[in-house]
């Protein structure tokens, strides 16, 4: 007999800079970042293609911007689909920055 799917789970990996979502112990899906200061600058996040559809990145990143909240952080919503997920859950929007031209050159820098 197969044991019960616990769901998924959401893990900040520090290490790597990113939020992990795992489905049965497997990596489906992750949101990148990078800490600026009191901001945490949200720039890439997918979700594996046998994974998709199944509303995993919506619950990854409201889990990723939770826990950001949680740890006193702004969010900066570089990514699309956070910048997305902003227009469409207003209960984060008290935590959000604007993405701005000195944030891009910054992000851009920490990524070299």
């Amino acid at each position: 007999m197969s044991q019960p799917s616990t769901g998924p789970i959401v893990e900040r990996v520090d290490a790597r800079h990113r939020y992990e979502i795992l489905v049965d112990g497997e990596r489906a899906g992750l949101a990148a970042y990078r800490d600026r200061g009191e901001q945490r600058v949200f720039h890439h996040t997918e979700v594996g293609d046998a994974f998709a559809g199944q509303g995993l990145a919506a619950l990854l990143v409201q889990r990723a911007l939770a826990d950001a909240r949680d740890s006193g952080k702004r969010v900066v919503p570089v990514c699309s689909y956070v910048a997305k997920f902003l227009e469409r859950h207003d209960e984060f929007a008290d935590i959000a920055d604007p993405v701005t031209p000195d944030i891009l050159r910054w992000l851009e820098a920490e990524r070299d």
